[in-house]
């Protein structure tokens, strides 16, 4: 039958898993880094997922398809249910960022004898207050010739040193496009536009949903018109810089 149905562009898609997310159906999956339409019979071509994408990957065309089986998208969705309050290691319709794994390090003891010369405490190096995203005011004086720090909430966890090596001497601005329903590129359009910025440095997790904060902070750029030095640092899980 001819009807309307989901299509992907996988030129434009980033994998960030936004529309994993939105789909009420289950009929998109993350495959290989890029969304996929996993069933016909899933999509119910209404567009829930279109809003979400941030690149624009996702229309809506009209063409031979199976028919949407609501029954059978119900089935899906239960068994997802049962695969995900099971805590598995790998989620079949989720974000590969909520596979749980465990990180082993060397365990301090509480009793451990004394060096001869202990650290010092290491120094906040966070320059405002507030620092998410959502919150900071788009007319604060701090944001005058500031280098900017977009971070992705986790990397603060993820990162050891990541005052001393990110937010020294930069004005910090923390989110995360995978739980926060806002697009930033609209505040830091906002902020670029209100201030001289003199850099950008966007620090994300290696995931796919952290793709949602790069992509925010390239259409402020175009958005506002502003040309000035960006850079993009992507942290891995464990807590290693693997790109620069």
């Amino acid at each position: 039958m001819k009807r309307k149905i989901v299509l992907i562009d996988e030129e434009k898609c980033d994998g960030c898993g936004l529309c994993v997310d939105s789909c009420h159906e289950g009929a998109l999956q993350l495959v290989d880094g890029k969304a996929k339409l996993v069933s016909e019979s899933y999509c119910d071509g209404l567009g829930d997922c279109l809003p979400e994408c941030p690149t624009g990957a996702i229309s809506i065309e009209e063409r031979e398809a199976e028919a949407y089986d609501e029954e059978a998208v119900k089935k899906n969705m239960e068994s997802k249910q049962k695969v995900e309050s099971a805590v598995v290691d790998t989620l079949p319709c989720g974000c590969p960022g909520t596979q749980a794994k465990t990180i082993h390090r060397k365990v301090e003891t509480a009793y451990a004898a004394p060096t001869a010369v202990q650290a010092a405490p290491a120094e906040s190096q966070l320059r405002q207050w507030p620092c998410q995203i959502k919150l900071v005011p788009v007319n604060a004086p701090y944001l005058d010739n500031a280098r900017l720090l977009v971070a992705a909430d986790c990397t603060a966890y993820a990162y050891g040193n990541f005052h001393n090596d990110f937010m020294r001497n930069k004005i910090t601005l923390i989110g995360c496009p995978k739980l926060d329903s806002v697009d930033y590129s609209e505040k830091l359009t906002e902020i670029l536009n209100a201030h001289e910025i003199k850099s950008i440095t966007i620090l994300r997790m290696e995931v796919p949903c952290c793709g949602g904060l790069v992509n925010a902070v390239k259409k402020a750029l175009v958005d506002s018109n502003t040309m000035i030095p960006w850079r993009v640092v992507t942290i891995s899980t464990d807590g290693r810089v693997i790109e620069d």
